[in-house]
């Protein structure tokens, strides 16, 4: 009988013998078992993400579930703008004193402070609306591309065509009152939905260089002729500059929608894009985000 510190050594050795073998056996030490990634929790109402390649879903939180959309809304806008039939990238349009009494009637919302009589292109617009998310932008935008004698009717014309987007992108819970996201308890969408927008928009060159950009400043035609350098337009999407291979794509807040986020980003050849909906506050939407974006590359 083997006793005292000298038979406890040798068992523990004895032990250890058979644990390896067992291990060596079954091939535990060579391979260790991956560990699956578990699902973020998100201070939103909804998120919703998937692998912009294949639009597998790879996370959902009331994905489905139909929200105020804030200036999530302009990713429409956009898309509908570079669906145009032979669109002129650089032709102009002339800022009208509608455009910026909206912005003053509306408490001063979001705008790109676009100077009335200036000459501005329809790209520069498309910075300025997805950018410092200009109302303003959106407004010339939509009177511009809306068909109709009248400002009203062009509008109105241009929210069809929003609408007509999402119905031929499939969007069963997507509707548009506005072309900005000031709505008129009509204009909604979900994370699905909204990201599914996003993707499509994605596609056009344009829309990927505009909404990875940090800073722009435009220099529009004046009245009288001469040229006007605006201050820089800078994003608003804070994940350009905090999150590693974020290539957009564009913020939204308001009373209703809190504060939203849709977003994208490519590492190692694989994008994953998402949004999130009605989160808590700014820092909250970031965190969100990167949260999911995270959740998404390891899945």
């Amino acid at each position: 009988m083997i006793t005292g510190i000298k038979g406890t050594r040798l068992r523990r050795a004895a032990a250890v013998a058979v644990t390896t073998g067992a291990m060596l056996a079954t091939g535990a030490l060579t391979a260790a078992p991956a560990q699956a990634a578990t699902a973020p929790s998100i201070a939103a109402k909804g998120g919703y993400v998937m692998n912009n390649a294949t639009g597998k879903s790879l996370y959902t939180k009331a994905a489905d579930t139909r929200r105020s959309t804030g200036s999530t809304t302009k990713i429409m806008t956009a898309l509908v703008v570079l669906k145009q039939p032979k669109l002129n990238l650089d032709s102009k349009v002339t800022i009208q004193k509608a455009y910026s009494d909206y912005i003053v009637d509306n408490n001063w919302a979001s705008n790109a402070k676009l100077i009335v009589g200036d000459k501005v292109t329809v790209r520069q617009l498309l910075y300025g609306l997805m950018l410092p998310s200009g109302c303003d932008a959106a407004y010339a935008l939509a009177d511009k591309f809306g068909s109709g004698s009248t400002r009203a009717a062009r509008v109105k014309s241009f929210i069809g065509k929003m609408n007509t987007t999402a119905k031929d992108l499939g969007l069963k819970n997507t509707h548009f009152d506005s072309f900005d996201g000031i709505g008129k308890g009509a204009n909604y969408s979900t994370p699905r939905d909204l990201t599914k927008i996003a993707s499509s928009a994605m596609k056009n060159t344009t829309f990927r260089t505009v909404v990875k950009t940090k800073k722009y400043t435009a220099k529009t035609t004046t009245k009288s002729g001469g040229t006007r350098t605006m201050a820089p337009w800078e994003n608003t999407n804070p994940l350009l500059s905090s999150y590693s291979g974020a290539i957009g794509v564009k913020t939204g807040s308001g009373p209703e929608a809190k504060y939203c986020l849709v977003f994208a980003a490519t590492r190692n050849g694989k994008t994953v894009i998402g949004t999130v909906l009605a989160s808590t506050d700014a820092t909250a939407r970031k965190s969100d985000a990167t949260k999911l974006l995270n959740y998404g590359f390891a899945k």
